[in-house]
């Protein structure tokens, strides 16, 4: 398993790769939202059904806009979400039509954060677009909370691990329906 820098990583995830990366409180998973074999092998890796979707992470919203249906929140709705990014508050949102079944599920939404993270910032800037995210950890089982559990737990599943550390949070991160403003899960 390669051990790159955030800014290293770009060409790992546009070939496919699935990567194990520092994000607000824990270690996630990612790959290329715009890649249906990644994010199968993403979902095999982590033994995690594809019926339940995924978040993407991005590091502004202009890069969700090709996965979010805007057009059905209203401007306070979204206006909420704008208030609490970029954070750790992941909001779900109507998913576009066009958008895979891998990353919404059986749902008619997508979960999505604008993330106030430095490597996670820089690894959407470098791909020009967001990531997928999903924490380190078979289905079930605790999110990896250092490289060391990482390497244990996936050497030889992933192809890249990216160097730095977890943000402050000590969950994962609150979220919010977008439509309705009901907090899914508290994460704070």
């Amino acid at each position: 398993m390669l051990q790159l820098h955030p800014s290293d990583i770009k060409d790992t995830i546009l070939q496919g790769g699935v990567i194990a990366y520092p994000t607000e409180a824990v270690y996630g998973l990612g790959c290329d939202p715009d890649n249906d074999t990644a994010i199968k092998r993403l979902l095999a890796v982590k033994q995690r059904p594809w019926q339940k979707g995924l978040i993407l992470v991005a590091s502004e919203f202009s890069q969700l806009l090709p996965y979010v249906d805007e057009t059905q929140l209203t401007a306070e709705r979204l206006d909420f979400a704008f208030s609490k990014w970029p954070g750790p508050f992941t909001f779900v949102m109507p998913v576009k039509a066009q958008v895979s079944k891998y990353l919404c599920g059986e749902f008619d939404s997508i979960a999505v954060r604008v993330s106030a993270h430095a490597g996670v910032q820089a690894l959407c800037r470098a791909l020009n677009k967001p990531l997928v995210s999903t924490s380190a950890n078979l289905a079930g089982e605790a999110p990896a909370l250092s490289a060391a559990e990482i390497l244990a737990d996936f050497e030889g599943k992933i192809d890249a691990l990216v160097l730095g550390e977890l943000g402050e949070q000590c969950q994962p991160s609150t979220i919010i329906d977008a439509r309705s403003g009901k907090i899914l899960r508290n994460g704070q």
